[in-house]
């Protein structure tokens, strides 16, 4: 008998009759002799639609209060999915994250869990009932509603399973597994079998919408299998796991791009100690994220930096480097939104050369100008003009021959 915990999406609880049939397969897991713990997410479009509600009322709602009212899109889920339960047999229980105590800091809106009381959920387990917790959402010290941001129910479900020790996750989604590049774009994209822990961080962080960035680092630090699935047939999906050997001989597994970022240029920065640091520091003020930075080599005592940012925070971002810009007596400041990062991603780049070689050399090909470049020991990042994300996508693709079996070995 395993401990399971199993993940469903908003889209996989989307409308009642996605919920008897997300119950259907907990039913199916728990008549398996299993232990069952079920994280859900709010029903699709219910966060969008309270955001709206907020806003409706007040443009800029304040953080704690929409807290409040987000958290209620989970409740009604986990409601929902016991009742669903209940009527077909099944002994169940529902509990919201302040009611199994996942404490976070007090970060209102994109809060950090601190610590998880896994003890009335054991409780439930052990009571032989399946155990139903609200995705999302936890507590601060202060016992005040906390969420986790966007896809913060990954990131439950990963704790949960962390602090009871489970045997898997399971993260059900409207896909069922992790391709090679997204099929959308390219249909012979394949869906992989295994993934490790750091390959699925760096598509998670460079625009796959898979997994949330924090479950996959949660689960990589906790050592918790992470088993992507389809929650629309029984189909294996993909395991997300500790790196090893067989891995590294795949030199790229995936490719993936994002359009949602932006690009700022500040001229004529004085090149002289702290400046970079003034200019990042007002930005991470503002709780920024920077993503790719680029700064020429200096002349006539001057350079350029460029950086990226997430496009939702583009306007912030270039109101306050204009500002900095002033102060510091740089140059211009020119923005650009409309570009896209190409990235791929391997383990096998860590031991195999010439990979970022070929990478440039196809997108040459495609006359694809690389705007900047950015690098790890697994993935290489260059960003390129949005209408040619598809593209590079799909050249890449074939360049890398990810459509087949997996190609081990190849070196650029």
């Amino acid at each position: 008998m395993a401990l399971i915990v199993q993940k469903f999406g908003g889209t996989s609880v989307g409308d009642v009759d996605r919920i008897r049939n997300v119950a259907r397969r907990v039913a199916q897991a728990r008549a398996g002799g299993h232990d069952v713990v079920v994280v859900v997410s709010a029903m699709a479009g219910e966060t969008d639609r309270l955001i709206g509600l907020a806003r409706k009322v007040v443009e800029r709602p304040n953080e704690r209060e929409l807290d409040v009212i987000l958290a209620t899109g989970e409740q009604v889920s986990i409601g929902l999915l016991s009742l669903a339960l209940h009527g077909i047999g099944q002994r169940a229980r529902s509990f919201t994250g302040g009611q199994v105590r996942i404490q976070t800091d007090d970060v209102h809106t994109r809060a950090r869990i601190v610590s998880i009381d896994s003890e009335r959920v054991r409780q439930a387990l052990a009571d032989g009932e399946i155990a139903i917790v609200a995705g999302f959402q936890g507590v601060n010290a202060e016992d005040e509603i906390t969420t986790l941001g966007r896809g913060g129910s990954d990131l439950t479900a990963v704790a949960m399973a962390a602090a009871l020790q489970a045997d898997v996750c399971e993260i059900y989604t409207d896909v069922d597994g992790v391709y090679t590049t997204d099929p959308n774009i390219v249909p012979e994209a394949r869906k992989l079998d295994r993934i490790s822990y750091d390959e699925m961080l760096e598509l998670a962080s460079l625009g796959a919408k898979i997994l949330q960035t924090r479950s996959v680092e949660y689960a990589k630090n906790y050592l918790v299998p992470v088993h992507v699935r389809s929650s629309f047939n029984d189909n294996p999906g993909t395991m997300v796991v500790k790196e090893d050997a067989i891995m590294e001989k795949v030199v790229v597994s995936g490719i993936v791009y994002n359009k949602q970022e932006a690009k700022i240029t500040i001229t004529r920065v004085a090149d002289q100690p702290g400046i970079a640091a003034t200019l990042f520091g007002r930005v991470a003020d503002a709780n920024i994220v920077v993503d790719t930075i680029v700064q020429n080599i200096g002349q006539d005592g001057s350079t350029d930096i460029s950086f990226t940012v997430p496009r939702a925070d583009y306007a912030r971002a270039e109101e306050i480097v204009r500002a900095v810009a002033k102060e510091i007596g740089a140059g211009k400041v020119i923005g650009d939104d409309k570009i896209a990062k190409v990235s791929i991603v391997g383990v096998g780049m860590r031991t195999h050369s010439g990979v970022a070689a070929k990478m440039f050399e196809t997108l040459g090909r495609e006359k694809i100008n690389i705007q900047m470049i950015s690098t790890s020991e697994i993935k290489v990042s260059c960003v390129i003009e949005a209408k040619y994300a598809e593209l590079a996508v799909r050249v890449l693709h074939e360049a890398f021959g990810l459509a087949g079996p997996p190609a081990a070995e190849e070196t650029a």
